[in-house]
């Protein structure tokens, strides 16, 4: 019976076991978790001081990249004032901008020139000076002529206008002859209206010649403005200012109201070219409008548009001169209908002009380029005819000036984050608080050695120079700290005015230059092989191997917390079976002493 009493007790006990796992203490009175989470806590002290040393690492890094970026700039600085050709920017000015105005390129010869225009350059042009569209009435019947379709230079709109004070009504529908009806009923006979199929215009004559009064403010119809009535300010009939009838620009190529028709093929596509550029079109699917945009995009070199005015197509060349046009039909008649294929050339007119009273020069553009005066880098554009000009060239030396400021200002920047990165300050209360990277070697020997190469003479053998150092371009060290400042603009102009020579020697000497020094010195830092670039490598590597050094601990006391959780895990399953063992034989016991 023993036996199978200690069976039943373990077989109690171990059905038990997993829920009070969970809880720590609960069969030996221990709060083991908390002992845990202090031993861990123990383990992993290290790290506090680990992390703090690599956010500071970091936080150096970061200041170096600074440094790096700001190098960066003051290099790109350095390269400009580097580069002798710098020194041959020219500037430009005239002495009437509403006449001409000039540019000069790098280079260009120096001098002042008196240009005297005489003629400007216009584009060269084919257009016929016949009209090219029908009539509005091509049989004279007007009664077959409906106003909103009609061959105007804009469509008719429904609404009403005034004749005389009287009000006549119209709907786009209509023809011709019925809004002449209208007018002369509105007026009771008093206006009449009539066209004239020679002319192509509309003429309205009151009784006994008196004079006609057009239009009121009211009017919500445009047929008199559309065709060309207006006010004489005499007695006497009022005629249509000129013929009306007009190409349709936006209707199919078929239907464009033209007076010769135009053709293609027998699928209706046709082409032509311009200046040897082809141009495709078909009569069923593209309008005037689709040609006209076609040929100005081209690479024909023209623009074409349509001149309603003179009721009339023009092809101007995109460039000024006088050269020719070439223009053939290849297929259909675009151009024959369009009236250019039998006009002539209006030649363009070259820009004629002097300089210094000298021979007549040519020009085919309005702007001389130096392949046409002969002044090497200057560029003039002529804004009038019949004038004269002064063109002066001379050394750019604001653009100068603005580089060797821009130059301080970057060389400052380096300087001012580096004092600020490795100087030391005192608090009130005594405190004194070390800069990030106080102490650092390499920042104290980037900031040294920009002072001593940015102050020191440039010697160059051979060469005698009024202008060797900052200095001498009134830029001096400011007596506090490691900047420099322009303290005397005056001088900096008076170099550069009169000793160009020399202040380009002093930046871009190839040998013993600020330029190459300065910049073969920053390039030491942050080229592909710069220290300062290795260094910022090495603090990259070092804030690696302490992440490393952290994650390693974390996995250690990982690793160690989970073992003394699986052990006090286990003496707590120990205990439990136990403590149910003694609590069945105690009840037992009781049981027996009862019976």
């Amino acid at each position: 019976m023993a036996n199978t009493l200690t069976s039943i007790g373990s077989s109690t006990a171990s059905s038990s076991l997993a829920s009070s796992l969970a809880v720590t203490g609960l069969a030996s009175g221990m709060d083991w978790s908390t002992l845990i989470q202090a031993l861990a806590n123990a383990e992993r002290s290290p790290e506090i001081q680990w992390q703090q040393q690599q956010t500071t690492v970091n936080s150096q890094n970061a200041a170096f990249g600074t440094i790096s970026s700001d190098l960066t700039t003051l290099q790109a600085d350095v390269k400009t004032l580097q580069d002798p050709s710098f020194y041959d920017s020219r500037a430009a000015q005239t002495s009437d901008s509403t006449i001409a105005t000039a540019t000069a390129a790098s280079g260009a010869t120096i001098g002042t020139y008196s240009f005297n225009i005489s003629q400007l350059a216009t584009a060269s042009q084919i257009y016929n000076t016949s009209k090219v569209s029908q009539i509005l009435a091509p049989n004279g019947n007007i009664g077959n002529v409906t106003i909103g379709t009609a061959g105007f230079s804009t469509p008719v709109t429904a609404g009403t206008f005034t004749v005389d004070g009287a009000s006549v009504t119209i709907s786009a529908s209509d023809s011709l002859q019925a809004v002449f009806n209208n007018i002369s009923t509105a007026t009771q006979g008093k206006v009449t209206a009539s066209y004239d199929q020679t002319s192509d215009t509309i003429t309205l004559t009151g009784s006994g010649n008196s004079q006609i009064i057009l239009g009121s403010a009211t009017d919500t119809s445009n047929f008199l403005q559309v065709a060309q009535l207006y006010n004489t300010g005499a007695a006497g009939p009022v005629t249509s200012a000129s013929a009306l009838g007009h190409v349709q620009l936006n209707a199919t190529l078929s239907n464009a109201n033209l007076l010769t028709a135009i053709t293609g093929d027998s699928t209706g596509a046709g082409a032509f070219t311009i200046n040897g550029v082809t141009i495709n079109y078909n009569t069923s699917t593209d309008n005037l409008n689709d040609v006209l945009s076609r040929i100005t995009n081209s690479a024909a070199g023209v623009t074409a548009t349509y001149d309603s005015l003179n009721n009339r197509f023009v092809l101007t060349n995109k460039t000024t001169g006088d050269t020719g046009i070439t223009i053939n039909d290849v297929t259909g008649n675009f151009l024959t209908a369009t009236g250019l294929a039998g006009a002539s050339l209006q030649h363009g007119k070259n820009l004629l002009y002097t300089i210094n009273n000298g021979s007549p020069l040519v020009s085919q553009s309005n702007t001389i380029t130096d392949s046409s005066s002969g002044i090497t880098g200057l560029s003039v554009t002529a804004l009038t005819a019949q004038k004269a000009v002064s063109v002066t060239v001379s050394s750019d030396t604001s653009t100068i000036s603005s580089a060797i400021q821009k130059f301080i200002t970057d060389y400052n920047t380096v300087q001012t984050y580096i004092t600020s990165q490795t100087s030391v300050t005192t608090a009130s209360d005594g405190t004194v608080t070390a800069g990030l990277l106080t102490g650092d070697q390499t920042t104290n020997e980037i900031a040294s050695s920009l002072r001593s190469i940015s102050s020191s003479p440039v010697s160059i053998p051979g060469l005698t120079s009024v202008v060797n150092q900052l200095a001498d371009l009134g830029i001096q060290s400011n007596g506090q700290d490691n900047t420099i400042q322009l303290s005397d603009t005056g001088a900096l102009n008076t170099a550069l005015t009169t000793n160009l020579s020399d202040v380009k020697a002093l930046f871009s000497d190839s040998t013993y230059g600020l330029g190459i020094q300065l910049n073969n010195f920053i390039n030491g830092l942050i080229g592909d092989n710069g220290s300062l670039a290795a260094h910022q490598a090495t603090l990259t590597q070092r804030s690696t191997d302490i992440g490393t050094q952290i994650s390693n601990l974390e996995k250690t006391v990982t690793d160690d917390s989970a073992r003394w959780a699986t052990e006090f895990q286990a003496m707590e399953q120990a205990q439990a079976q136990v403590n149910q063992e003694l609590t069945y034989l105690s009840q037992q016991v009781s049981n027996w002493a009862k019976s």
